[in-house]
């Protein structure tokens, strides 16, 4: 936490940004990764019946089957670190974690929460976001055997509130100026307490929970594509200038459709006939 003290006294506009990890800044699930390269099969329905019996906080079920499935006992820290390095990632990661820390005389300040295996994370990250940057989830692990023994944290669900805050207990930054990135359903408890606080939601997903949510929704293969609504709503500005800067580093916003999505269903009323409806609606 040692960089959220450094952060105090800077004369830029602080922000906080959080961003998720799993197919947030990167394309898969962490856990169908490390599951392929073990060789191990059915993650998915493994995942889905802890959903469907609620045994776990959402988020945190990979957590789940590393400390009490047979077949996942197996993995070691090398392991997590591995499936780190073979995470297929977002492009312009590391232009985001730059661009970020001076926009126009903003700061944001970079995080990554996520209940993805911490050392998933760092090794997927390295080089691009500080290791102290990274809450993922930690486990307490056998001396002797390299056994995963214990979780010490998930920052699943509401625990990524609880992170959160911890944050903001640290940071010299009023409510509103927190961004939060998402994709999925884990994320809901985070996004609602961060509109709650007047900041700034961004999903990346369509996932149907979180998009009614997020006060902005972003869908593209690049990272910075975050940058937009943080460009529009945090520091104003306007499509020629938001141009200008991805043109300054080579890059071009070649497809930009804003486009608002109502999505219906519509069923016959119980005891209804046709005509009547019919009638109805001349």
């Amino acid at each position: 936490m040692s960089q959220l003290s450094q952060d105090r006294g800077s004369p830029f506009k602080q922000y906080l940004l959080i961003s998720d990890f799993d197919q947030t800044l990167s394309f898969n699930d962490s856990g169908i990764v490390l599951s392929e390269m073990l060789g191990i099969s059915g993650f998915q329905e493994r995942i889905a019946g802890l959903s469907r019996i609620h045994m776990v906080q959402q988020g945190g079920e990979l957590a789940y089957l590393l400390l009490h499935d047979p077949e996942y006992r197996r993995v070691r820290q090398k392991d997590l670190i591995e499936a780190g390095k073979r995470i297929r990632l977002k492009e312009n990661i590391r232009l985001l974690s730059r661009l970020l820390d001076d926009l126009d005389g903003y700061r944001f300040s970079f995080y990554v929460v996520s209940a993805a295996p911490e050392e998933v994370i760092q090794s997927a990250l390295e080089g691009i976001v500080p290791p102290e940057h990274i809450f993922g989830t930690r486990f307490r692990y056998d001396p002797s055997t390299g056994e995963i023994e214990s979780i010490v944290r998930v920052p699943a669900g509401y625990g990524k509130v609880a992170v959160l805050e911890d944050f903001r207990a640290k940071l010299p930054i009023s409510h509103d100026r927190i961004v939060y990135i998402g994709d999925g359903s884990s994320d809901v408890h985070v996004m609602l307490h961060v509109n709650r606080l007047d900041g700034l939601t961004i999903a990346v997903s369509e996932n149907k929970y979180i998009t009614q949510i997020a006060r902005r929704t972003i869908l593209s293969d690049d990272a910075l594509s975050v940058l937009i609504p943080i460009l529009e709503d945090i520091l104003g500005w306007n499509t020629p200038r938001i141009r200008a800067l991805f043109e300054a580093h080579g890059l071009l916003l070649q497809e930009w459709d804003k486009v608002r999505t109502d999505s219906l269903t519509i069923a016959k009323a119980p005891g209804v006939s046709h005509a009547v409806a019919g009638a109805e609606i001349q």
